[in-house]
Formats: C-alpha cells, sequence, structure tokens
C-alpha cells in the first residue's frame, strides 16, 4: 500500500471538490450583484467538465481570467478554513462510518443465523444431549 500516492490522489480529489465549491461560490455572488456574468459562468461550468479541477481553472482562464482569479481565491481561502478541522473530522467520521457499518452487517448476520435456526429446528433438537441417558 502506498500511503504518499493515496494521499496525492487524496489531496487532488479534494482540490477539484474545493474548485466546484469555490466555482459555485463565486456564482452565488455573481447572481446577486452581476446576473448576466453568473449566467455566463453558469454556461461555462455545464460546458466544461470540473471533475479536474485544474483542467477547469485552465479553460477558465483562457476564457475569463478575471473569474479564474476569483475562484483561485476562494478556493484557496475554503482550503485554509477548512484545513484546522478537516484531519480530525475525517477520522472521527471514518471511525463512525465503519462502526455503524460493522454494527448493520453484524445484525444481518445475526438476522440470518436466527432465521436459519428457525427455519431448520431439527438442528437444534439433535444438537441438544439426549437427557434420557443421564438416568
Amino acid at each position: 500500500m502506498d500511503l504518499k500516492q493515496i494521499a496525492k490522489d487524496t489531496t487532488k480529489t479534494l482540490i477539484s471538490y474545493l474548485t466546484y465549491r469555490a466555482v459555485r461560490v463565486v456564482y452565488e455572488q455573481l447572481d446577486e450583484t452581476e446576473p448576466k456574468r453568473a449566467y455566463w459562468l453558469h454556461q461555462f461550468a455545464s460546458r466544461e467538465s470540473i471533475k479536474d479541477g485544474e483542467a477547469f481553472l485552465r479553460a477558465l482562464f483562457d476564457e475569463r481570467q478575471e473569474l479564474a482569479f476569483r475562484v483561485l481565491t476562494v478556493r484557496e481561502t475554503l482550503a485554509e478554513e477548512i484545513s484546522d478541522f478537516l484531519p480530525e473530522m475525517l477520522r472521527t467520521t471514518t471511525q463512525q462510518l465503519n462502526t455503524e457499518h460493522r454494527k448493520q452487517q453484524l445484525e444481518r448476520m445475526t438476522q440470518v443465523a436466527l432465521s436459519s435456526e428457525l427455519s431448520h429446528p431439527e438442528r437444534e433438537e439433535r444438537s441438544q444431549p439426549d437427557e434420557s441417558l443421564d438416568g
């Protein structure tokens, strides 16, 4: 397991997500102040895939440099604001979700075992010691 590569891939995904969120913030700001530019940004975001945040930004720089710089600024602000509590939130949430999945799976396994015993009661009878031999 290459933890360094996993961290790099996770960072790339997180940065692309922050780019997406930054575009939404900029769009919402523009929608209140400059609806025509907001409409343009919305159309651009519909045309260009934002799955790869860096490719999206390169394309945005080619068409509207001032909007690209604005998205960069918002993305950086978002990154700074979440970076303090993200590691602990990631650990805690992962542990909670894993615990919940384990609990649900254990409950399912228990239900399967119980329903199996109920549908085949003769198995339990055979496994009980014969009391007549104690005699």
